[in-house]
């Protein structure tokens, strides 16, 4: 009977299995011994390894030019091991965006309404300049998305985002209820953050030439983070927490 695939689309662990058993007496002995290298940590640098791929190649290519092929060239795989993880290029696309929006925003999610809102609002915008400096290609391939009109994260948007979106807005709200903070409007201020720290990565030619700069540097990302925090936090009736420098 052909073996279903996980929730991920992934039968890496069936064919793992399957190497082991034709392998023989001795590769099942080892199999069983501790290792760096167990199947589970396999899947997972393989699941890394061909979403970087298709990162590069869908921001060379575009969604149609890319192919299942040219992703696992780029990945240093064979076509069929790519598969084995996602069942079609539209399965790889969604994951891929998936892992960037959760990138972006999990130190957001984590915010609770007893947490100090200026070491919250702060960290936020840090790490979202942060990754623009390090993701700029997963930035702007959500944006080429989004301007699109998101024709492959509609549903994405229309509902893990918007109960995101929605719950964290909650808590912000909780903070100006007491007091605790100026009342502004709390989803506009997350357009605003992502927005703002987005856009050293969407539109950092621009800033290089306005600048007269051949790069942006890591003291240039700081800069513009302490920008952002400051601008924004005092915005919102905040304190903005110092940071120290090496």
């Amino acid at each position: 009977m052909k073996p279903s695939p996980d929730a991920s689309g992934s039968l890496a662990a069936v064919a793992v299995d399957r190497d082991v058993e034709a392998a023989g007496p001795s590769r099942k002995a080892s199999a069983k011994r501790p290792s760096k290298y167990r199947p589970s940590r396999i899947r997972e640098k393989n699941h890394e390894c061909i979403l970087a791929a298709a990162e590069q190649e869908f921001a060379l290519q575009g969604f149609q030019g890319t192919t299942i092929q040219k992703i696992a060239e780029r990945a240093g795989l064979p076509k069929s091991n790519v598969l084995y993880y996602f069942s079609n290029k539209q399965r790889i696309y969604h994951t891929l965006f998936e892992d960037i929006m959760q990138r972006w925003n999990n130190v957001f999610s984590e915010i609770k309404p007893e947490d100090d809102p200026a070491e919250a609002l702060a960290k936020f915008i840090r790490v979202k300049v942060e990754l623009s400096r390090t993701h700029p290609i997963a930035s702007r391939l959500f944006a080429t998305e989004i301007i699109q009109g998101a024709p492959f994260l509609k549903d994405h948007l229309r509902t893990n985002m918007r109960d995101w979106v929605r719950d964290r807005a909650q808590v912000i709200q909780q903070w100006i209820d007491a007091g605790r903070m100026t009342a502004v409007d709390p989803v506009q201020l997350i357009f605003l953050i992502w927005s703002s720290t987005q856009h050293y990565a969407d539109f950092q030619m621009q800033i290089l030439m306005v600048e007269n700069k051949a790069e942006y540097e890591q003291r240039d990302f700081d800069h513009a983070a302490d920008f952002l925090v400051g601008v924004i936090l005092r915005g919102c009736g905040l304190v903005p927490p110092s940071v120290p420098r090496a």
